[in-house]
């Protein structure tokens, strides 16, 4: 007997992942809207949503993981010690942080209660994929040329697929967008090694994949 097509009910439904990504009104906007995010759970333990910041033409973007306890309370990324690292190492790069947008993967601080502490969980799968859809935006709008992702969620976010840090880092990747990408560690892989000789080395690296970028960011204009 001859199958009956399948019902409207039944058909695959188009997905906001699989969705074209509308081009935000302006960064502001996008801010805004992103302020009442319930795209997954993670809002419920979170003091609010912490979005980027940075010019909205910034040629250079930096992706980072999530919000830290810090951000999570004052609202803005990269203000805590991982992010004091960061403007660290950009100043010496000589990249100035004014110029450049940064934000994270994931909008929202993944925290375990512990006591009167707030203890820093990683972010799962579908908890990166469901915040992409926030990065997609911030890339419509700003259209970087090269984007940093600082760590492997980060790199997983712009990447869309899982990457060892040690076999891409420094290594342009082209885009989607037409940008191009580079992997890195993030600030706060540096400060969790407990030996100062390997902290130090492991600092000097990372200032040295930020002068790869300032480099790229000048040839960049020079070809322009």
């Amino acid at each position: 007997m001859a199958q009956r097509p399948a019902s409207k009910s039944r058909r695959t439904r188009q997905t906001d992942a699989d969705a074209p990504v509308p081009v935000p009104r302006s960064l502001s906007a996008l801010k805004a809207e992103a302020a009442d995010c319930r795209r997954c759970p993670l809002y419920r333990n979170a003091t609010q949503t912490v979005f980027g910041e940075g010019p909205a033409r910034a040629a250079v973007m930096f992706v980072g993981e999530q919000p830290g306890d810090q951000e999570d309370l004052a609202g803005r990324p990269f203000v805590g010690p991982a992010g004091k690292l960061f403007d660290k190492a950009l100043a010496e790069s000589g990249i100035e942080r004014e110029r450049v947008y940064v934000t994270n993967a994931v909008k929202h601080f993944k925290n375990e209660p512990r006591g009167k502490r707030r203890l820093h969980k990683k972010p799962n799968t579908s908890e990166i994929d469901a915040c992409r859809w926030w990065l997609d935006r911030e890339f419509a709008l700003i259209k970087p040329r090269l984007t940093v992702a600082l760590g492997a969620t980060a790199a997983r976010a712009v990447l869309g697929r899982n990457v060892t840090i040690s076999k891409e880092r420094g290594k342009p990747l082209p885009l989607d967008n037409g940008g191009t990408a580079f992997i890195t560690v993030h600030p706060s892989f540096l400060l969790r090694m407990p030996d100062p000789e390997v902290r130090r080395r492991e600092y000097a690296r990372f200032v040295a994949d930020l002068r790869q970028i300032a480099e790229q960011v000048t040839n960049n204009r020079r070809a322009a």
